[in-house]
């Protein structure tokens, strides 16, 4: 058996990346990696597809390409789909680079074809039931990615290379290196088509292959092998930092419907801050530089922000809060124990605890409460369905919907009610009424008193 066969066989097998009941989509672009794949899936005894994409980026090239692995679909009797695309047009459309919209292009398309039916083209579904794509990234795509992510400065997670699987996208040449590529292609008399534009220096990653890692490679021989020693080092090191990562942000993130709380104070003294806080940002557009702008924000006043392409992070009182930019208000404040006053969107409300008034204030804008049935921090939010309370008078719960119902509001006004809730229990329907649990009795020794004043008035 051939070292590369009996290579490919191990890898696949200790990687558990498919058996021989998994149907298996080979992208073959007609270059050497992808034909060598087909090869060894061949002579491993894998059935397969070939899916082939033309990009229409190289003229006539484009279509030779296409008709050469059509050609090979039909000496492995292999099931081929093909799919030409406009890719000037949407990189364009879209404001991307060619080779990112490649990407999208080709990997969407795969997707496709998985979720074909039986009825579409095979006799037995594609998608969900061992479908998988295999592509032909190799060994030397890897170090060019390594090397690649660190120069980009992508942490950790960028070390540790390309995966040999992630979910259905299969990579199982990644132990090959190009030059056992070609040898095997030679050894079994493979022909195959050169890509023209690879050897352009035009794309990030062709200056990396044909400049960059060569150069170094003079310096030390040994360089190949060392960066795939340590990305499988850095694979590891990723599984314990994602997990330190995922235990510390658990105890530091809150999630308060559509956005993500994160409380000053408990962040400035957590270890290692500046990489923690870059691990909750980034899944929100936030770039590694601007990392350095969201810590400002910790000593900035309230109403500062930073933005990304997507969210913007606030900094609110003793919180930061991450709201996507479609969200413009934020629809959650706290309210701790010594603060005066707060601002939100309907206006402002006056905090004061006192002893008990001479006069109870029944008016509707404000809330007279028993202090000691009340936790801080309060929290002030939109109503939402499912919320109910005990209306002041009446000893049974009521839905907030069916008591909005029954106030006659219209449904612009019943979109703007807040409510103040104390552990996870709604003690004031701002504006409206309080509950009954929270009522001033003979027993009240202390009161809290919530205030509220509209927007457009003063106090």
């Amino acid at each position: 058996m051939n070292l590369l066969v009996a290579s490919f066989k191990n890898f696949i097998s200790a990687n558990h990346l498919f058996n021989k009941k998994d149907h298996l989509l080979i992208a073959v672009s007609g270059g050497a990696d992808s034909v060598v794949l087909c090869e060894l899936c061949s002579q491993s005894g894998y059935t397969f597809s070939i899916a082939h994409c033309n990009f229409q980026l190289r003229n006539e090239e484009s279509n030779e390409d296409e008709n050469f692995v059509k050609a090979i679909a039909e000496k492995y009797q292999a099931p081929f789909f093909v799919q030409k695309f406009d890719t000037q047009k949407y990189a364009a459309d879209h404001k991307l680079s060619i080779q990112v919209t490649a990407r999208e292009l080709r990997y969407g398309w795969f997707e496709e074809i998985l979720n074909l039916t039986v009825n579409d083209v095979l006799n037995s579904p594609l998608g969900g039931r061992g479908g998988y794509v295999l592509t032909a990234h190799h060994a030397d795509d890897n170090l060019e990615t390594i090397t690649m992510n660190f120069f980009k400065g992508s942490g950790i997670n960028g070390l540790k290379g390309i995966l040999p699987k992630n979910n259905n996208i299969v990579r199982p040449l990644l132990f090959a290196t190009k030059a056992s590529i070609l040898s095997f292609a030679t050894e079994n008399n493979l022909p195959y088509r050169e890509d023209s534009s690879n050897s352009s220096d035009k794309y990030t990653r062709n200056y990396f292959r044909n400049q960059l890692l060569p150069a170094v490679e003079k310096v030390f021989p040994q360089v190949k092998e060392n960066l795939l020693h340590n990305a499988e080092r850095f694979k590891e090191i990723n599984t314990i930092y994602q997990s330190a990562i995922e235990k510390i942000t658990s105890k530091l993130v809150f999630t308060k419907g559509a956005e993500r709380h994160i409380p000053v104070l408990k962040l400035q003294f957590t270890e290692a801050m500046p990489t923690v806080l870059y691990e909750i940002i980034k899944d929100y557009g936030f770039t590694s530089h601007q990392t350095g702008e969201v810590i400002k924000l910790l000593s900035s006043e309230s109403g500062k922000y930073v933005q990304s392409s997507t969210h913007r992070i606030l900094r609110n009182r003793k919180w930061l809060i991450v709201a996507a930019l479609n969200d413009t208000s934020v629809t959650h404040y706290l309210i701790e124990q010594n603060e005066k006053e707060v601002n939100f969107e309907a206006g402002k409300i006056i905090v004061q605890q006192t002893g008990i008034p001479a006069v109870i204030n029944t008016n509707a804008l404000t809330a007279q409460l028993d202090s000691k049935n009340i936790q801080f921090p309060l929290l002030l939010r939109k109503w939402k369905t499912g919320d109910y309370f005990y209306p002041l008078g009446m000893t049974k719960k009521k839905k907030i919907s069916r008591f909005l119902i029954d106030l006659k509001l219209s449904l612009l006004q019943k979109q703007e009610v807040w409510v103040v809730e104390s552990n996870k229990k709604i003690i004031w329907v701002v504006g409206y009424r309080i509950d009954d649990r929270f009522k001033i009795s003979g027993q009240v020794q202390d009161i809290l008193t919530l205030c509220l004043v509209p927007a457009g008035q003063t106090s």
